[in-house]
Parts: C-alpha cells; structure tokens; sequence
C-alpha cells in the first residue's frame, strides 16, 4: 500500500476524489467501484460542461427556465441538487413554490410564477410548476374543470410568449414504474431521517396512479410542441436518470446561438 500524504487528504473535495485517492493509493480496487467511478466520473465531466453553458449565459445576458415535474418520488429533488451542484450560486435559483395563499388564489393563475421568471444572465429551476394544475389539482379535484380546460388552452399561449420574449425554456418530466415507486414511497416511511418527504398527496400516489397517468398523458398531448417538447426520462436508476437529464440541458443549450440578440432552440 502506498503512502497517505495527510496534505493530499485536504485536497479532496469530494466523493469521486476520494475514490481517485483511494485507488491510487492501493487501498481498494479500480475494478470493485468501476461502475461507481464512471458514474462520478460522467457527471462531474457533464457538470462542467453545463457550467461553461451558464458562464456563457451570464455572459450573454440570456435567460433560461428550466421546469422539473414529474410523479412522486420520481427524485426531483435529486436530480436538481446534481444539476445545480456546481452553477455559479449568484446566477440559478431553485424556485418550489408552496400552496397558492388566499391572495394568490383571487390572482390569475400564472402571477404568482411570473414573480419568479428569470433575470438576465439567469437559469431558474421550477421544482413543479404551473403544471400543478394539469395533474395533481385535476387529480385531487383542487380546480374545476374550467380552470382545467382554460389552463390548457392559456399555458400554451403563455409559454410561447415566453419564448418570443428571449425566455429559453426546457421543460422535464420524471417518470417512475409503480413498482419501483412502491419501494421509494415505503423507504420514506420506514427511515425517521426521510419521512418530511412523504406528504399527505404522496401517500395517495399508489392509488391514484391510474388517474395521475391519464392526466399525464394529456399533459403531454396537449401542451408539447415542435417548440416546447417535454423531455421524459425514466428514473428508476436514479444515477442514470440524472445524467440524462445533465444531457438533455446541456444539449438544449447547446443549441443556442449566443451570437444572435434572437434566440432559438432546436429540439
């Protein structure tokens, strides 16, 4: 075994450092952790590549939503937190907007998320979305069926205004088998430290899942296009869930021409 230089040791700064350190040093085998190593080793390479995309963004005074649903315990929380980990903190925020207040009930139903649109030189996270009223509220009877058709019809014209304004937008969806979201669901109840995640909609998850599928389903008939896709990617492996989605955002940047004051993404 090779010799462990304590100031070495200080240098490491995370959990595909450690690994490297370890391996180097003869203290566990390359072999035993490579599907680990090439885990970490893909996501800090794509985690790098979406920080440039965000430099040349701030640069450019461009601006970019990027909205995450998805059904419950599906790991957007996750999935986000790897996406997010290495961005320059001053230019992204993360915005998971709480139950509507009696105020925001009498307002239009996109106000309160046009308070937290994107500044110049900014990526913003929507953690759900306005997409609450095309699932859980239709699924849980929190809206009529107006305030559903009408939400359909207006959320199409909203995002396209968006996008004619400058407003990149990439819109994810997550997606779960039931079996699997059987597992997580009860993992979160069995283990003290996760139980905050599992609310009260979540318990009905399993139950309503025939429902949740029909209104995703139209979801994504009636409010994807040429322009506005949604991106779905199966979660069951939660790693290889978010490397895709890493994939899927740096791609859809990619596609940028940072040359032109007119934005275009290609899909």
């Amino acid at each position: 075994m090779a010799e462990v230089n304590l100031n070495d040791l200080e240098k490491i700064n995370n959990k595909k450092e450690i690994i490297d350190f370890l391996v180097e040093h003869n203290v566990i085998k390359e072999d035993k952790f490579k599907e680990k190593l090439a885990y970490e080793r893909e996501l800090k390479d794509l985690q790098k590549d979406l920080l440039e995309l965000q430099l040349q963004v701030i640069k450019n005074n461009k601006r970019v939503l990027i909205i995450f649903e998805g059904r419950d315990a599906a790991g957007k929380g996750g999935t986000i937190s790897r996406v997010t980990e290495y961005l320059n903190p001053k230019k992204y925020r993360v915005e998971a907007l709480p139950k509507p207040t009696e105020k925001e009930q009498g307002q239009w139903y996109f106000q309160r998320y046009f308070e937290k649109l994107p500044n110049a030189g900014e990526i913003v996270f929507f953690d759900r979305s306005w997409y609450n009223r095309a699932v859980v509220e239709p699924v849980f009877n929190f809206c009529t069926k107006d305030q559903y058709d009408k939400f359909l019809k207006q959320v199409v014209e909203v995002e396209q205004l968006l996008q004619d304004d400058g407003i990149i937008l990439i819109k994810i969806f997550l997606t779960i088998t039931k079996e699997e979201q059987a597992k997580r669901l009860q993992k979160r109840k069995d283990n003290e430290l996760k139980q905050w995640k599992l609310g009260a909609l979540d318990e009905k998850a399993q139950e309503l899942w025939d429902d949740y599928s029909a209104y995703i389903e139209t979801m994504f008939q009636k409010t994807g296009s040429e322009h506005s896709p949604w991106i779905e990617i199966e979660t069951d492996s939660k790693k290889d869930a978010r490397l895709i989605a890493l994939k899927a955002i740096c791609a859809e940047l990619s596609n940028i021409n940072f040359s032109d004051n007119i934005l275009s993404i290609h899909s």
